[in-house]
């Protein structure tokens, strides 16, 4: 696989899992589980999206780098 091709998938993940975080914090905004244990576990599932979604981010900007483009 290309730097090219990997920077698609990678940028593809990254819009993915921020998304998905997004979408699991507006659950949690507007949903509003009445149970705590739920809403605790909906905003653990939104960190590790982030928190993948920033390794990711940082395996980007490597491949940015690799292929001597500047996008930040």
């Amino acid at each position: 696989m290309s730097i090219q091709e990997e920077l698609h998938q990678v940028e593809k993940e990254l819009a993915r899992l921020r998304s998905e975080a997004a979408e699991l914090r507006r659950q949690v905004g507007e949903i509003g589980p009445t149970d705590a244990a739920e809403r605790s576990t909906l905003i653990t599932m939104a960190d590790q999206q982030e928190a993948l979604a920033d390794e990711l981010e940082g395996r980007r900007q490597a491949l940015l780098q690799q292929a001597g483009g500047t996008d930040t």
